[in-house]
């Protein structure tokens, strides 16, 4: 096997997810090879992508001759076709690709896919959907998970922290968390200290476990 391609990344399915992502990565000056079964898909995003080819992504012969072996990093962006997820997933993992990214569209289709050896399993619609239950109830103003349930979150500051520093307010010993930024109205973001003055209206940006961020966002 030749020296991998440090700089490159192969996008395997450009439906919406796939393609996105290519797009975005190639406008930060990433080159992206595109692979797709359909010629339509392939022939939309030809002027806007590095390489674009029409293949059959679960044939390991064929990924061979395209050089998907050389690359460090792939991304499967197959959603509904699960049987061509899963084994183009394996193909990538019979390479002996660095880092595979994953799409799932189900928590059993993205064990699946971890099991066989991709390395990050990305459920869109799921985590998406996650994230504005988490908003639509207006207590955060964002969140985002990560990994063993660990969360940040934006949210007003709550009432019991207003008029103090975050030292005297206590937030991290009472809810566990950690107020990693302020922001006040009509200013950006700041480091927070103990010695921040929490102000009315003001945002906090705050780390620590799911249940925890959820809990201090209720008080807002």
């Amino acid at each position: 096997m030749s020296d991998r391609q440090a700089n490159r990344v192969v996008v395997i399915g450009l439906g919406r997810f796939g393609s996105s992502l290519a797009l975005e990565l190639v406008s930060h000056g990433t080159e992206v090879m595109a692979i797709d079964q359909d010629p339509k898909l392939v022939q939309r995003h030809a002027d806007d992508l590095t390489h674009v080819v029409v293949a059959d992504s679960t044939d390991a012969e064929v990924m061979r001759q395209l050089g998907v072996d050389e690359f460090q990093l792939a991304v499967v962006g197959i959603g509904t076709n699960l049987e061509a997820s899963i084994l183009t997933t394996a193909v990538l993992v019979d390479f002996g690709v660095t880092t595979i990214w994953a799409k799932a569209i189900s928590r059993e289709h993205g064990r699946i896919l971890e099991r066989i050896g991709a390395h990050h399993v990305v459920l869109p619609e799921h985590e998406m959907g996650e994230r504005v239950a988490h908003l639509v109830n207006g207590r955060m103003l964002d969140f985002i998970e990560f990994e063993d349930d660990y969360a940040i979150i934006k949210t007003r500051a709550p009432k019991e922290a207003v008029g103090h520093t975050l030292g005297e307010s206590r937030l991290r010993k009472k809810y566990g968390v950690t107020v990693v930024g302020v922001k006040r109205p009509g200013e950006g973001f700041t480091y927070a200290t103990a010695e921040t003055l929490v102000h009315s209206g003001d945002v906090l940006i705050v780390a620590g476990r799911t249940a925890e961020v959820e809990r201090l966002a209720e008080l807002s």
